[in-house]
């Protein structure tokens, strides 16, 4: 078991929340992060990744490239108490202040090569590929849809929404403009229809031209095909535990306005797990660990006063769903945009550099800065 003695913070979930906190509580504390992958990753770009795999190179990350003092712990975190966080591999980590930042279920390899290898292939099926299903029109779908037509026009790209309007977290208006740029382009966008997931698969080693029948009885023909709809919180692990109480009907944990767990002082969560009535967007996940590091750093410091915690506020923030490297679609607080001005919103490079400063990383395995 690892002990602690007084200072210790145990994060458990490495994604873009819990391994920037780590990052920057790490000269605070006794810091612990607790993930069952050896790297974390800038999810935003993963869509883009599956056509230019060379951009990965810079955004999977080895949790050692920027924790040069803390510790970390290579497994799922399968149980906790009000003291001890329990592993998958047997191990138990003691806390004095706990951040549960697991985000939403995803199965990912390991390590960083095999990571790698996951776009090399998509790349590869994408390119065999004369036909494309793709399987949800949230912002992954819609992204994806937008860079395989772009960078291959010829192919056919069909893609199945089961809401009534793409882009449900966006406005209507902006939704109407994302479905007027995929049709100009010549993507098939079928809404208000259902694929069976289950049936389908997830994508990985059933290629080859199969045959798809949606929830209205259409049927599309495709060579590959990527489910993008959406993935549970991973709170799973908490049921049952003296945490589950504060779980509400969603699986996200119900946070105050320091993003400290239901009545709990030393417990905190960032990123999707929490109730926070906003868009589950990695910006906004970052903000959250910022926030959370603040606390955490007046809290071991003094165990300061109430008051003197900081407080997170909801934002109501531009949304930017990319089409293609050149185009996206925007939503401002007072309008709805199109076209190649949005994409100074999002820069080209989609924030990777800005990142990567922030996690202290000035240069990249390929030499690049």
């Amino acid at each position: 078991m690892l002990r602690c003695d007084g200072d210790r913070v145990v994060i458990v979930g490495g994604g873009i929340a819990g391994a920037l906190l780590a990052k920057t509580l790490q000269n605070h504390a006794d810091v612990v992060l607790i993930d069952p992958k050896e790297y974390f990753e800038i999810p935003w770009v993963n869509v883009r990744a599956k056509l230019d795999p060379t951009v990965v190179e810079r955004t999977v990350i080895p949790h050692a490239d920027y924790l040069t003092d803390a510790k970390v712990v290579t497994a799922k975190a399968v149980g906790v108490d009000d003291s001890v966080v329990l592993t998958s591999i047997g191990r138990t980590v003691g806390y004095d202040f706990l951040v549960i930042a697991t985000g939403r279920t995803c199965t990912r390899p390991q390590s960083r090569p095999e990571r790698l290898e996951m776009f090399h292939r998509d790349k590869d099926r994408i390119a065999a590929a004369s036909s494309v299903l793709i399987i949800g029109g949230g912002p992954i779908g819609v992204e994806l849809a937008a860079e395989i037509i772009m960078d291959s026009p010829d192919k056919r790209v069909t893609l199945v929404h089961g809401g009534p309007r793409l882009l449900m977290v966006m406005s209507p208006r902006a939704s109407a403009k994302a479905l007027e740029w995929l049709r100009s382009k010549n993507v098939t966008v079928l809404l208000d229809q259902t694929i069976d997931v289950d049936l389908a698969g997830t994508g990985d080693g059933h290629d080859g031209q199969r045959d798809f029948t949606t929830s209205a009885g259409e049927t599309v023909s495709a060579d590959c095909h990527f489910v993008c709809t959406g993935r549970p919180v991973a709170s799973g692990w908490l049921r049952g535990t003296f945490l589950g109480e504060y779980i509400d009907a969603e699986g996200r944990l119900v946070v105050d306005e320091h993003l400290r767990v239901g009545r709990l002082k030393n417990v905190f969560a960032i990123g999707d797990i929490t109730d926070v009535p906003e868009a589950k967007q990695g910006y906004l996940a970052q903000r959250h660990a910022m926030v959370v590091s603040r606390n955490l750093r007046l809290l071991l410091r003094s165990a300061g006063p109430e008051h003197k915690l900081h407080r997170y506020k909801a934002s109501k923030a531009a949304i930017t769903v990319t089409l293609g490297r050149r185009d996206a679609v925007s939503e401002l607080p007072f309008m709805s945009l199109v076209g190649h001005i949005p994409g100074v919103v999002k820069p080209r490079d989609l924030y990777v550099s800005r990142t990567r400063r922030m996690m202290g990383i000035k240069g990249s395995r390929n030499g690049e800065s």
